[in-house]
């Protein structure tokens, strides 16, 4: 692709910062639209003994689905039931125990019209999202989440831009409230997430990593070329330096390079000349997404994992890359 012209460069930069701009301007003020019923919807999904049903139509459907996932994930049982198929026989998703809380900007779409009465007449609690505090949606709720925005971010003030991440937010607020109130801890949280990079930063230790790689050693007295060879073989850009099981030092691609610089004849240089004798070391049962944190600080690209002080192996930082922790 050819490059843009700095000028057209730049406008288009503009126009995305404008974007951004107005809506952050627009919802500045969502916070203080959270009151009293925000208070109560959370304490009734959280005492419910149902789920929470959460439909839409258009865009609103879409952030509905989001919400449900974001709910479920930090245990809250939530269901995305489509506004449109809802009047068309997906009503049998609610249950007597269930909450629903419809999504709408205008509150006044004919879906959501339709299936207020419906559930009404089945005698569920109904919240309602929406930004139209005049609307069928608002007046017929038994609590209203208020996300009025004064404008969207599109130029012609139509396309859903500021009013749908308003609804996003809103639905960020009841999870994060929700999931305070139950005490949610990481432990939770790695039951609902056991695949993917969130699960892994929760469970997935320093030593399961290192047991995947091979395992390069040398013993102190190792030749230079048996060293290098190590390091290029097991490809993780260093080796340990062992005595038996125990660690002695470690040497990086780095002190090769630099050992280079300085001697000319190698024929008499050990793995013990050239290794660096306290090396950083991690213990097997240390979270990968700790040990990250201590790369990072470290600024480092390798760390020997030690199991009750026993030399297990070496994770490198395009480990953790692959893993999508760092």
């Amino acid at each position: 692709m050819s490059e843009l012209p700095t000028e057209q460069q730049e406008r288009i930069i503009g126009f995305g910062r404008e974007a951004v701009e107005a809506e952050l301007q627009s919802l500045a003020v969502l916070p203080e639209r959270i009151g009293s019923h925000f208070a109560q919807a959370v304490e009734h999904i959280r005492h419910s003994d149902g789920r929470l049903i959460i439909s839409g139509i258009g865009k609103s459907a879409i952030i509905a689905q989001k919400i449900v996932a974001t709910l479920n994930s930090t245990g809250t049982p939530a269901v995305f039931m489509h506004a449109a198929d809802a009047i068309h026989g997906d009503l049998g998703l609610i249950q007597c125990n269930d909450t629903v809380l419809l999504i709408s900007k205008s509150g006044n779409t004919p879906e959501i019209k339709a299936l207020i009465p419906l559930i009404q007449r089945f005698g569920n609690r109904l919240i309602g999202m929406t930004g139209n505090g005049n609307s069928e949606l608002a007046r017929a709720s038994d609590l209203l989440l208020d996300v009025e925005v004064d404008r969207e971010a599109c130029p012609n003030n139509l396309a859903p831009t500021t009013s749908t991440t308003a609804q996003l937010l809103m639905g960020d607020a009841l999870a994060i409230a929700l999931l305070k109130l139950r005490n949610f801890s990481s432990e939770d949280f790695s039951r609902y997430h056991p695949g993917g990079s969130l699960g892994r930063q929760l469970y997935l230790t320093a030593g399961e990593i290192a047991a995947r790689n091979e395992k390069p050693a040398v013993s102190p007295d190792a030749p230079v070329r048996d060293v290098i060879g190590e390091i290029t073989g097991k490809r993780l850009g260093a080796t340990a330096v062992t005595e038996g099981d125990k660690l002695a030092g470690i040497i990086t691609d780095g002190d090769i390079r630099r050992m280079l610089e300085k001697h000319s004849d190698l024929s008499a240089i050990r793995a013990a000349d050239i290794m660096s004798l306290s090396p950083f070391t991690a213990p097997a049962d240390m979270l990968a997404v700790a040990l990250a944190e201590q790369i990072r600080e470290r600024k480092i690209s390798q760390v020997i994992v030690l199991d009750s002080g026993k030399y297990v192996g070496i994770v490198h930082i395009h480990d953790l890359n692959k893993e999508g922790i760092f």
